[in-house]
């Protein structure tokens, strides 16, 4: 009878360990999609949220790179941004502006950032030694193609931007010369008066 209740109480705390699960691991958004979520926060001029808030602009490549990216990623490098959303499969949506675009990545939806992760690189069904030179040759020249896309649009960016600042610093440079002339004049008015003073003194 007491071998009988000693298996009983033993099946019983059998059960009971297997039915208790250790608790699961909480996952953690990776620092960069953090980092980028909270620089759009800001309400910046420089990078925002689009109206819809299911994608963002960066409105201004140059001060973003000079101004933002310093200040969360410690680098001023805008091309090294892009790839590393590219690597978390952002896509960029629009042909006229840096707008970037993730199904998860959403205004006022943070939560959903741990759903985000890096891109898997598929392992090839062939070995590498037996892949074709014209596979290679056609995957080394679409990646060469999309690189160069992409820093065609980034000189033309840069290219705009500093044709704006050339316009500013124009624009100033004929207002000092305006102020110079004036400042001159003045002072050729100034030293005719007192020229005629001292000849009436005389």
């Amino acid at each position: 009878m007491g071998e009988n209740v000693m298996e009983l109480n033993f099946g019983s705390l059998a059960n009971f360990s297997s039915s208790s699960s250790s608790p699961k691991p909480l996952r953690c958004p990776a620092p960069f999609l953090l980092k980028t979520y909270d620089l759009l926060e800001e309400h910046s001029e420089i990078v925002s949220w689009n109206e819809q808030g299911n994608a963002f602009v960066v409105w201004s490549p140059a001060e973003f790179s000079e101004l933002t990216l310093p200040r969360y990623f410690k680098h001023n490098n805008f091309s090294s941004f892009i790839r590393q959303l590219n690597t978390y499969g952002f896509k960029k949506i629009s042909s006229k502006r840096w707008e970037f675009q993730h199904e998860k990545f959403q205004k006022g939806c943070k939560h959903m950032l741990v759903e985000i992760s890096r891109k898997k690189c598929e392992p090839s069904v062939f070995p590498s030694y037996l892949k074709s030179c014209s596979e290679e040759n056609a995957m080394t020249n679409s990646s060469v193609e999309e690189n160069i896309s992409n820093n065609h649009e980034l000189l033309m960016e840069e290219n705009k931007n500093l044709k704006k600042e050339r316009l500013k610093l124009q624009m100033q440079i004929e207002e000092c010369k305006t102020l110079e002339m004036k400042l001159l004049e003045c002072l050729s008015q100034y030293m005719d008066s007192q020229q005629n003073k001292a000849r009436r003194l005389c």
